[in-house]
């Protein structure tokens, strides 16, 4: 999994050499053509063009996404034409003029993918019969390529021929094909926190879902009520746990999701499990990975204080912190030693020891960079202290679900749960 996120995070730095690249060329194709307008201004519209064929080429190599591309990419190379092809050679999108010439390039363009190799077509090789002077002076066709193979190609029509104009279509090609690389390795991105989340979600203790159960079966003669209560909770803890959209949420529907766990727990542990809360109002709507909580809180309650004779505390808090909302999730149990447990993380996804804690450090730093590590605090006989930071902002990190307010309320120390 750290080998994919390395690989996400270079080829995006490819992505922006690629741009780069491509807009070096531009302006030297500007100052040796000499137009009227300034390096400046043509720069500026060279890096809008460059940002709305990007916008579409984040699409995949479809149709809809060359159609919306090609104007573009014709406009940043000031040519005849700029034709996109699919692997098989079919054409997917036509920009400009010659598109009668498409034809006669079809064996070139099969070539090029067959060979991965660019081809340089001048008009005298071709079968054109138009009187007089033809538009298409000379084609490049260059291979696209993404994960190494060809996914298509880029036909560039010039009414001029020169090394420049080839050198242009190269790079524009290589530009092409990297954005189309950001697209395919940004689903290996969202199938890599899928994947996550169910290796989180199939940790969930199987302990748990038995107590649950056993502990409501336990009361629906003494206290049918409750019972009717606790198998509500323990009904949308499951179907929060289980939701299959979305790969974010909001710190209230996660805290809403954690009151669901702590009631349950409650039922069963009584008055050894007690919970102290001081949540910030301004931060329940902050954005965080989904399922980020909830396995600490868990973590907390049967490694720490399920092992501690008599019970504990719990304290959980959240507390805005500028740009930041800083999370703790803090036992009074029997913490361990801070070496051992830097070993059962290692493993972590083979024993199941500390429900989710590798998995949970890994998505945020996945999410929002190496600066938003958890932070543990523990010694033996001295509890646990998770120290997690969230942005109030991070680009891509977003929910479209409706926020639930929690159940739990600002307060200096009360009890989360029914006793």
């Amino acid at each position: 999994m750290d080998a994919v996120r390395d690989l996400l995070t270079e080829r995006a730095v490819l992505g922006v050499i690629a741009s780069l690249a491509v807009l070096g060329l531009f302006v030297m194709l500007c100052r040796a053509r000499r137009v009227s307008t300034s390096v400046e201004d043509a720069v500026m519209d060279m890096l809008h063009r460059m940002s709305k064929a990007s916008a579409d080429l984040r699409e995949g190599l479809t149709q809809d996404a060359a159609d919306k591309a090609t104007p573009h990419l014709r406009e940043m190379l000031r040519c005849v034409a700029v034709g996109i092809t699919d692997h098989d050679g079919t054409l997917l999108s036509w920009d400009g003029g010659a598109n009668d010439h498409y034809e006669f390039l079809r064996p070139y363009i099969e070539r090029a993918i067959g060979e991965f190799h660019k081809e340089h077509v001048e008009h005298r090789k071709l079968d054109c019969e138009l009187p007089g002077p033809c538009s298409l002076h000379s084609a490049v066709i260059v291979p696209l390529i993404v994960e190494s193979e060809v996914a298509g190609t880029l036909i560039v029509v010039s009414g001029v021929a020169n090394k420049r104009q080839i050198r242009m279509a190269e790079e524009t090609a290589r530009f092409v094909s990297t954005q189309l690389e950001l697209e395919v390795l940004q689903k290996s991105r969202q199938a890599l926190a899928q994947a996550e989340v169910r290796a989180l979600r199939a940790q969930i203790s199987p302990h748990f879902v038995y107590n649950a159960l056993n502990t409501i079966s336990s009361l629906i003669r003494t206290d049918p009520s409750h019972a009717r209560e606790l198998l509500q909770e323990f009904a949308e803890f499951t179907r929060y746990s289980f939701r299959t959209d979305g790969f974010f949420t909001t710190l209230a529907d996660e805290l809403t999701n954690i009151h669901r766990y702590l009631t349950i727990e409650q039922a069963r542990y009584g008055s050894q499990l007690n919970v102290r809360l001081k949540i910030a109002p301004e931060v329940l709507q902050v954005v965080l990975p989904f399922l980020v909580l909830q396995p600490l809180v868990e973590n907390a309650v049967r490694h720490g204080l399920a092992k501690k004779p008599g019970g504990g505390l719990l304290t959980i808090i959240a507390e805005d912190n500028g740009a930041e909302a800083l999370i703790s999730v803090e036992d009074d149990g029997v913490g361990m030693d801070p070496d051992r447990l830097f070993e059962d993380l290692k493993d972590a996804h083979q024993t199941g020891a500390h429900v989710g804690l590798g998995n949970i450090n890994h998505r945020m730093r996945a999410v929002f960079g190496d600066d938003y590590a958890l932070v543990v605090e523990t010694a033996p006989d001295a509890g646990m202290k998770i120290i997690l930071k969230v942005p109030k902002y991070s680009p891509g990190v977003r929910t479209n679900l409706p926020i639930v307010p929690p159940k739990l309320e600002e307060t200096a120390e009360q009890p989360a749960v029914r006793a």
